[in-house]
């Protein structure tokens, strides 16, 4: 039997059978691209966390693959593709390290969890417009625009100009892997670009002059053993929070949901039982997989693996919605269980690439989830489920639209706390 495709619609709707195909037959499988960039996909767990922790073999910047020689081929960067791709994402030690550490004090636990107050009201604010309907489309509704106000408000963007901040963060979002099609959108998107790169300048002139308790101002402050963030590097940052930052909380909540509804069970288990929530969010990033893929990594030197060998300069593909359903590491992998333990599962990666900003995307998921089946009894899919289209976003995974609808906006719509978040 031929290797399954990973692309396409088939394949974004329902990835698990050919990524188990690809744990039994052909755990490190590669395809080599019409330019002749050759791609390994690694889908066993076991596999998949020693990559993640492998960072003198695996690296993250291409160029940290080269040779002197081939570096010094390299055409220049365009500016504006160096200010969205030159992040902490895509950097190794001694640059990694130097920026997480410039940042961690600002994404620690404690300052995202002073924000848990204003994200219920945001919630409760995005479910007021529904009042009084028995339906509505929860992406656009909801999943969408809530963590991007929250984001708004983290980086101090006065309520003013959250529409402006929208529409940037529509040009911004899901960006492509190939860099030519990249190239395309940056150049069709410039002057939306420049429009936001002009009001971070201005809103960051704002802030060194008089500082608000707000993340660009915690930024802006950080410092070790005298080192500060460059404006480029800030932005950058900025950059990095409103493109992985939303889009993969707009796929936890989407996808989360759609798991929920199609286990009418375990919706009515997290629904009578709230305390069960900060296991139940683990469980559906498990799941439902809101990052299907790492971000791309590349072959430092030669590495043997399942006897194929991998050569300097490939690029590595982390199936982590692979590793996730991995029956050697999970228990009925494929079952949803609200109450999985122990849950060590790689929806946030592994290692020094470890996702920044989870605690605010764990925070965003508890409320997320308890506040619409709180407010929307009997919650349910308005359309097949066979129906719905998936992003065909090569690490990312995420509906277009999740039409639902519920008993009774007037029986649903009331605003009490659904659980304590102190």
């Amino acid at each position: 039997m031929p290797a399954p495709v990973l692309f396409g619609p088939a394949f974004k709707a329902n990835p698990y059978p050919a990524y188990a195909w690809l744990r039994e037959h052909a755990p490190a499988h590669s395809h080599t691209n019409r330019h002749g960039v050759t791609t390994w996909y690694i889908t066993r767990y076991a596999d998949c966390l020693n990559v993640l922790r492998d960072h003198r073999r695996f690296v993250k910047d291409y160029r940290n693959a080269l040779s002197a020689e081939e570096r010094a081929a390299q055409p220049e960067m365009p500016p504006l593709l160096r200010l969205i791709s030159h992040h902490i994402l895509n950097m190794d030690a001694p640059d990694h390290t130097r920026l997480r550490t410039l940042v961690n004090d600002a994404f620690t636990v404690s300052m995202v969890e002073r924000l848990a107050p204003r994200m219920q009201v945001i919630a409760d604010e995005l479910l007021d417009r529904v009042a009084g309907q028995d339906q509505a489309d929860l992406i656009e509704s909801f999943a969408f625009p809530f963590p991007i106000i929250v984001i708004a408000e983290l980086l101090g963007v006065p309520p003013a100009d959250r529409e402006r901040f929208r529409r940037w963060s529509s040009a911004i979002v899901a960006p492509t892997a190939d860099i030519t099609r990249t190239l395309r959108k940056l150049e069709k998107s410039r002057p939306v670009m420049e429009d936001f790169i002009a009001y971070l300048e201005t809103i960051c002139a704002a802030r060194r002059a008089q500082p608000r308790d707000d993340l660009i101002s915690s930024l802006l402050a950080v410092e070790a053993a005298g080192d500060r963030l460059s404006e480029e590097e800030l932005f950058s940052m900025v950059l990095l929070l409103i493109v992985v930052g939303h889009e993969t909380s707009v796929n936890l909540i989407g996808n989360g949901m759609l798991a929920l509804l199609e286990n009418p069970a375990a919706q009515e288990q997290l629904r009578d039982d709230p305390a069960i929530l900060p296991l139940a969010v683990e469980e559906l990033i498990r799941f439902a997989n809101p990052v299907e893929r790492a971000p791309m990594r590349f072959v430092a030197e030669p590495v043997t693996l399942h006897g194929r060998t991998l050569a300097r300069g490939d690029s590595v593909s982390v199936a982590l919605a692979a590793a996730n359903r991995d029956p050697a590491q999970f228990s009925h992998p494929d079952r949803l269980d609200l109450t999985r333990e122990p849950n060590r599962h790689l929806g946030f990666g592994m290692g020094i690439h470890y996702c920044l900003g989870a605690p605010l995307a764990r925070l965003e998921g508890r409320i997320a989830f308890a506040t619409l089946l709180r407010r929307l009894p009997g919650l349910r899919l308005a359309a097949p489920a066979e129906s719905l289209r998936w992003h065909t976003h090569p690490i990312m995974r995420g509906l277009h639209h999740l039409p639902v609808q519920w008993d009774s906006a007037e029986n649903g719509m009331e605003s009490r706390p659904f659980l304590s978040l102190d």
